[in-house]
């Protein structure tokens, strides 16, 4: 195994840095970056940039410039990420709430805000005041009644078929990228895969303005997922401002890990949370500069956001919550007709949440309620308890307190809304509109969580006597917190569904403020992810990747290889012979025949026919825009032109066409391997070093090629073997 070209590899390699050729080293759509060659162009750029620091004052100014981009751009991208997030917080809630009324003094106030300023509300009823207005006070002049709930009905569907219909219908026409959740394109992108448009401007301005519309319609989805696809978006836009970025795939893939670090810390208000999660979930590539840029952009857009309160609570979110008390342990049909999609689900969704008071609210205020533990000044239905004195509905401060019929009431309503949205998330996620996951799988876990947590406080209450309450729950203690089971629960599944571990324990710590409860966190999520590795390793986003057929190496999957490198090779012994070129012996005419007829992203280049020996490697682009340019600038480059890949021109006849060089665009130390070199090194290879191809010779003649594509193939092929075997023990 061998990396052939010695110390002067990179020389070699970047011999087109002397004599540029525009577009040279950039890449097609949907392709792979070589990530080698990529740090090799960093590494010579910033050794001109030291050479020439101390020939002027001017050159050191650009040296300093060069040193101090990596911040300027992760700082323009948190403060980007924070205002868009903050932007986007305030334009849902208010749309949200344009579904069931509208606040007279101000439009453009939401509903909790319409009421700060009145002085006629009371406790029991904080939410209703004389500005604001439902949709049956305003046509039918009558806020009571079946009229005015038939009417305040028809008008929540009709605003949310009409959000959901603007939001698939500006995706569709605009920016076909702005759909779904983002992360598994991202964590494609990041591992080296080129997805043009994805992180461009349109997708970020259609993804925003979509991102409200689809959160405002109540569809089961949450904006958290897509807030990350925002900020890498800003990112991507911010770093063609800083030539050390724009031109370099894998230098711009660094600030793209600090935007989605900087995209999580907006979403939970959680900027640890966030830079843990870019580490834990989407990059590939993480140097030790990028954690503290990461951090940094986390920072700021935190910053920010709170600067701009979207929320009135001072909070990042609006499911914050502290608790004061300790724990004690013991694809569809439709798929084709994405409009008729998104219309058919949001029509079901609007149609059956109404009804239900826990389905109708924003789920970010579900989450809240749940998570919310009883006091005083709690008038939720979930906080009706029994007195003991009188029997009546008020909140006593006895900790050991019966259900009251609010309780059992929302019971029910809470079982009806898990079972709705499980439902509905499973068949909203994959609609042609931008869709979190995070949201809904917290609130599926919150719900079933704070059901668990009223039935154990319950039975603590009527048989405190049993062994399992008797030594920790006396009479008058407050053993048991029903939010707590609804925090736990929350990240249980989200854990579950994502199979995240370290991030997720810390940013839901942040959401609670407190590491009382670090310990049952994590022992919900782990043990969440074990029963969801049972049923499979793979986690959602994982599993969308391969759904959707992306390049992606997972560095967390673990097989037994048993093969070698000649058995995955191409060609193999039915294929036909492997396309080469040869270092002098070919015309201009010869080489685009070989490129028309192929479609091969590069080719090896070796001595001859008959030696077979290696020389290098040249890829398609590069050979296609080298031979372009040449016509327009060199006189005398025709079809019979002969080419060569080597330093001298070979010996011709004199009325020979003036010869074409392509050195320059050749890759003198291709990454090779021996054919007798085991899988399990060539994967890590692949997965370590973010390879697009890799060479298999036999004493320095040329026998094969292994791309990407094929170590996947063949990933694939094993896990096929290895499952059978795992269900036969």
């Amino acid at each position: 195994m061998s990396n052939g070209g010695g110390a002067s590899s990179s020389t070699h390699l970047l011999d087109f840095l002397e004599e540029p050729i525009p577009g040279v080293g950039t890449y097609d759509d949907f392709h792979t970056i070589d990530w080698v060659r990529e740090k090799c162009k960093d590494r010579e750029r910033h050794r001109k940039i030291n050479s020439k620091k101390k020939e002027s004052a001017w050159e050191f100014t650009k040296s300093l410039y060069d040193a101090w981009s990596g911040w300027l751009v992760v700082t323009l991208t948190g403060l980007a990420s924070g205002a868009l997030a903050g932007l986007i917080d305030i334009a849902a809630d208010w749309m949200n709430d344009i579904k069931e009324g509208v606040c007279l003094s101000a439009m453009w106030f939401n509903h909790e805000q319409c009421c700060w300023t009145s002085n006629e509300t009371t406790f029991a009823e904080r939410d209703k005041c004389p500005q604001w207005k439902s949709w049956a006070e305003l046509i039918l002049g009558q806020a009571e009644g079946p009229g005015s709930y038939i009417m305040n009905y028809f008008m929540y569907i009709y605003w949310a078929l009409s959000f959901a219909f603007l939001a698939v219908c500006l995706v569709k026409v605009f920016a076909p990228y702005a759909c779904g959740s983002g992360i598994p394109e991202i964590k494609t992108i990041l591992s080296g895969f080129i997805i043009r448009g994805y992180l461009g401007k349109w997708t970020l301005m259609i993804k925003t303005i979509t991102l409200v519309l689809a959160v405002a319609s109540g569809l089961s989805l949450g904006k958290e997922g897509p807030l990350v696809h925002v900020a890498c978006c800003c990112g991507n836009i911010f770093s063609y401002l800083f030539p050390k970025y724009s031109k370099n795939e894998a230098k711009k893939r660094e600030v793209l890990s600090a935007a989605s670090a900087a995209g999580v810390s907006v979403a939970f208000g959680a900027p640890i949370g966030g830079v843990l999660f870019s580490l834990e979930e989407v990059s590939y590539y993480f140097p030790l500069k990028t954690l503290w840029r990461s951090f940094f952009a986390a920072l700021v857009a935190a910053f920010v956001l709170r600067s701009i309160n979207p929320f009135g609570n001072s909070r990042l979110v609006l499911f914050y919550v502290e608790y004061h008390t300790p724990w004690r342990r013991k694809s569809t049909r439709f798929g084709k007709y994405p409009v008729l999609e998104v219309i058919l689900v949001a029509a079901i969704t609007a149609v059956v949440a109404f009804p239900n008071p826990y389905t109708r609210q924003n789920t970010s205020e579900l989450i809240k309620e749940l998570f919310t533990d009883c006091g005083p000044l709690e008038s939720s239905q979930l906080c009706q308890y029994r007195s003991q004195m009188n029997g009546s509905r008020a909140f006593t401060d006895n900790p050991n307190r019966p259900a009251g019929p609010g309780v059992y009431a929302a019971m029910w309503q809470l079982c009806l809304a898990l079972i709705f949205k499980i439902i509905m998330t499973i068949f909203t996620f994959g609609l042609k509109v931008p869709s979190g996951l995070f949201i809904p799988s917290m609130a599926i876990g919150a719900i079933a969580g704070r059901i668990v947590g009223i039935a154990v406080e319950q039975l603590a209450y009527y048989h405190h006597d049993w062994f399992l309450f008797k030594e920790w729950c006396e009479v008058g203690v407050d053993c048991i917190t029903p939010g707590l089971y609804a925090m736990v629960g929350a990240a249980a599944c989200l854990g579950g569904v994502t199979r995240m571990t370290v991030s997720l324990v810390v940013i839901v710590f942040e959401l609670t403020g407190g590491l009382e409860y670090i310990v049952p966190l994590m022992a919900a999520v782990m043990t969440s992810k074990w029963v969801g590795d049972a049923f499979g390793r793979e986690g959602i986003y994982e599993a969308h990747i391969r759904l959707n057929g992306y390049p992606f190496l997972d560095a967390k999957e673990e097989f037994t290889h048993t093969t070698l490198a000649r058995e995955v090779m191409r060609p193999r012994r039915s294929d036909p012979p492997l396309a080469v070129l040869t270092q002098d012996d070919l015309t201009v005419e010869e080489l685009q025949a070989i490129i028309n007829e192929t479609s091969y992203n590069g080719f090896p280049v070796i001595v001859s026919k008959e030696s077979q020996r290696l020389v290098g490697f040249a890829l398609r682009r590069d050979i296609t825009i080298a031979i372009e340019n040449a016509r327009r600038k060199q006189e005398g480059i025709v079809l019979n032109s002969r080419v060569y890949f080597t330093q001298h021109a070979p010996t011709l006849p004199a009325d020979s066409p003036r010869p074409l060089k392509l050195r320059s665009i050749l890759d003198m130390s291709p990454f090779t391997v021996t054919d007798h070199t085991p899988m399990e090194i060539v994967v890590d290879i692949f997965r370590k070093l973010g390879l697009r191809q890799c060479l298999v010779t036999h004493n320095g003649i040329l026998l094969g090629i292994i791309t990407k594509k094929n170590i996947l193939e063949h990933l694939e092929e094993v896990k096929q073997q290895v499952e059978p075997l795992i269900e036969g023990h």
